[in-house]
């Protein structure tokens, strides 16, 4: 597998890749280092719906028992219902058996610490060097000094009164559509908003293990989309596998993605006077037309490379409230430490409900410039040869020049992939296409 720990946990095929001899070790690995020393140490251990998510669990556990630790089984929750359990049950760690988005065939391990936070690299790495010695020279305890398996029949009912919380209004008078992708939010999700007074019509709710986001979810909303509009759902919410992720659909069935959530809830913290420094922290990703919602607004933007975890470090440096990705993983920090869907979903129609507007109405707030991106396949020891060729340099100043400030060049070489993404923005989607393939063109010509 190469570096086990990438920027979200361990993943891999599992069985294959990710094996359940893997996994028990990453359990007492992790049960050591995470480990309190004094007390008996607690792990929170939720999955997603996935059907290999009982064989990890039961090699995780397996692992972290053998560490002389607790392990408190929460079943199949949300990935952020982990981070808030480890906090509530004062464990000293958390860790979540999920792929996210990815296909079924797919799994994966993420550990929390004991505030709720992703692990920091040097953590990680030490997690990982553990596991590549085979976890050799680590106690062994015996007799009264095993750990014990403890199952909490009450971790869902716990993370919904949780999420209830996080509100101040009920939802009745709103008919809203919930595409659970047959994943962790299934029961919980239609619970939480319809014990608010929403009128919930769920969907793709009905996990067997082995249709977790397929043709369905955050990533293939198109289902959503037309299921509102035919059952005239004032909005529709599409989960991913975990459920840490959230895209909206509006009543006439067009998409509102993680840009415009955070445009929403952001301009309504900041009337409220609850977004602290009148600041959110977004990706590189994000589209142009939050910053220029932002800037009419005047509201600021920090932006970070691609990924929540680069989000959440730059919230944590400045007690920022919101801070997000495109894609759906929205980060409120006032209430939980990690992106949280059905926690946004909340939030979004809070909004809705105290201004009294519909969905699209709200939308209104940006305009969403074209964005193109297109692929250039360069060796992965090259990658980074774009960033020192003068041609390539030079192209690129003259796509700007051309760009005239209403649009913008972004070259991100892949982390996992030999591929240097080029990405561009404009008012014009033709001309940016042709731009795009040009310009990823010329970058494998020269770097290959």
């Amino acid at each position: 597998m190469g570096k086990m720990f990438g920027t979200d946990g361990v993943r891999g095929i599992a069985n294959a890749e990710l094996t359940a001899e893997l996994a028990y070790k990453l359990g007492k690995a992790g049960a050591f280092v995470l480990a309190s020393e004094s007390h008996r140490p607690k792990i929170v251990v939720g999955m997603d719906t996935r059907i290999s998510g009982d064989m990890l669990e039961s090699a995780i556990v397996s692992g972290i028992l053998s560490a002389g630790a607790e392990a408190i089984c929460a079943g199949i929750v949300p990935t952020p219902a982990v981070a808030y359990l480890t906090r509530k049950y004062k464990a000293d760690a958390g860790i979540v058996i999920s792929a996210s988005h990815n296909p079924v065939e797919y799994n994966g391990i993420k550990f929390f610490n004991e505030k709720g936070y992703k692990l920091p690299d040097e953590v990680e790495d030490r997690i990982e060097e553990l596991v590549l010695n085979n976890c050799q020279g680590l106690p062994s305890p015996t007799g009264s000094d095993l750990g014990r398996k403890i199952t909490v029949d009450c971790a869902a009912r716990d993370y919904e009164e949780f999420l209830k919380s996080t509100v101040d209004v009920d939802f009745r008078g709103i008919k809203v559509a919930v595409d659970c992708a047959q994943g962790a939010s299934y029961a919980i999700a239609p619970k939480v908003l319809s014990d608010l007074g929403a009128e919930v019509l769920a969907i793709y709710n009905n996990p067997d293990g082995k249709n977790i986001n397929k043709e369905c979810g955050s990533t293939h909303p198109n289902h959503l989309q037309k299921f509102v509009v035919e059952n005239s759902c004032h909005l529709g919410l599409a989960f991913d596998g975990d459920a840490d992720r959230l895209i909206a659909v509006d009543e006439k069935g067009n998409i509102v993605n993680g840009d415009f959530i955070m445009a929403i809830c952001a301009d309504y913290l900041k009337e409220a006077k609850k977004l602290k420094d009148d600041t959110v922290v977004v990706t590189v990703m994000s589209n142009l037309g939050l910053d220029i919602a932002f800037k009419e607004r005047s509201i600021k933007s920090l932006k970070t490379k691609v990924g929540d975890r680069y989000v959440l470090e730059e919230m944590l440096k400045g007690g920022y409230s919101i801070g997000g990705e495109q894609s759906g993983h929205i980060i409120f920090l006032d209430y939980n430490t990690t992106g949280d869907g059905i926690l946004t979903a909340l939030q979004l129609m809070m909004v809705m409900k105290k201004k009294n507007k519909s969905l699209s109405s709200l939308s209104s707030i940006m305009t969403e410039l074209p964005q193109v991106l297109c692929n250039a396949k360069v060796n992965n020891d090259k990658k980074a040869a774009y960033n020192t060729d003068k041609i390539i340099l030079s192209e690129i100043q003259k796509i700007e020049d051309k760009l005239n400030g209403i649009g913008r060049v972004l070259i991100r070489p892949s982390g996992t992939e030999p591929l240097v993404r080029v990405m561009l923005e404009g008012k014009n989607k033709i001309e940016i296409e042709l731009l795009a393939r040009s310009l990823a063109y010329l970058i494998e010509e020269r770097c290959s």
